[in-house]
């Protein structure tokens, strides 16, 4: 693969706080957004992901959501509870929170508005994929597509995460790196639900880097309190008109697959993909047909609006 251009990590001030982001590819390529998940770092875009997708054409940019990584970390917000969750999900009692998606949705389209960016390709995964959501039904004139990655609609009839992943949400931050890192490895097992080895392979290197650019688990706390006080955009999406693609593993085990099909069925026109084997990852080997799937959805969108 040929080298592309790439832009070091910077800071922009956007919604009032400072979003550390970095960039991939042409100055004058299509913008693509990259949008991660709930306290994920935007490392966990591996760098090669971005570099292929640059290769296609696009400006890729990557970005750490407030409250994790280089971006401000914000304060509030009691940790979680089990019995929060359970009035949640079965007396509709909603979550406290500091922040909700929507302000995200705002740091995002405000990241944008500093890169001088109009209009731009949505790719969010999991949480990312929720905020993303969020902009194409809020901002929906600065949306070229979306492509909604192991997410879901809020919807509350989605089934929970299994119980291994539910727990794995709910552990308390481990509290050395050499923990972290012990963790990060068991944590990304189940979240792949099943054997990849040449991920296993990078767990390790993946931990140190994202160890390494600083943890915030008190804001990973806030995000999650963003997502459940954020309740269901299913009734709004039926307003986005973005070219829309859903991608969703059919052994995702912290998103449930009917997350992934309840999003395609809310938004007119978007197009379903179910990733075989796939769960609450991207893993090594299914990159090339998911890079596919994201290029082909982009600028056959663009394309289409020229």
């Amino acid at each position: 693969m040929t080298s592309v251009a790439h832009q070091s990590p910077q800071l922009a001030r956007a919604n009032g706080i400072d979003i550390c982001y970095e960039i991939f590819g042409a100055a004058d390529a299509e913008p693509m957004l990259l949008i991660m998940g709930l306290g994920a770092q935007m490392v966990l875009w591996d760098d090669a992901f971005c570099e292929q997708l640059a290769a296609r054409g696009f400006r890729v940019i990557r970005f750490d959501n407030r409250d994790i990584g280089q971006s401000s970390k914000l304060s509030g917000g009691k940790r979680l509870t089990a019995l929060e969750l359970l009035k949640l999900r079965l007396l509709r009692i909603p979550v406290a929170a500091p922040y909700r998606l929507r302000d995200m949705a705002q740091d995002t389209v405000a990241l944008m508005d500093a890169l001088h960016i109009r209009t731009a390709h949505l790719v969010g995964a999991s949480m990312g994929g929720m905020i993303a959501q969020e902009i194409a039904i809020t901002f929906p004139e600065r949306v070229r597509s979306l492509t909604s990655i192991t997410s879901t609609t809020g919807n509350p009839r989605v089934p929970p995460p299994t119980k291994e992943a539910s727990a794995m949400l709910m552990a308390p931050p481990p509290q050395t790196r050499d923990e972290y890192i012990t963790r990060f490895a068991q944590n990304w097992r189940i979240l792949r639900a099943g054997s990849f080895p040449e991920d296993e392979a990078l767990d390790r290197s993946r931990a140190e880097r994202t160890w390494d650019r600083g943890l915030n688990p008190a804001g990973v706390g806030r995000q999650l309190r963003a997502v459940l006080a954020s309740g269901s955009r299913k009734a709004r999406l039926r307003n986005v008109k973005a070219p829309t693609l859903v991608i969703h593993g059919t052994v995702d085990p912290l998103v449930h697959p009917m997350g992934g099909r309840d999003t395609a069925a809310s938004i007119p026109g978007a197009r379903l993909m179910m990733v075989e084997g796939m769960g609450h990852a991207l893993p090594l080997p299914l990159w090339p047909q998911i890079i596919d799937a994201i290029d082909k959805h982009a600028h056959g969108a663009a394309a289409k609006a020229a």
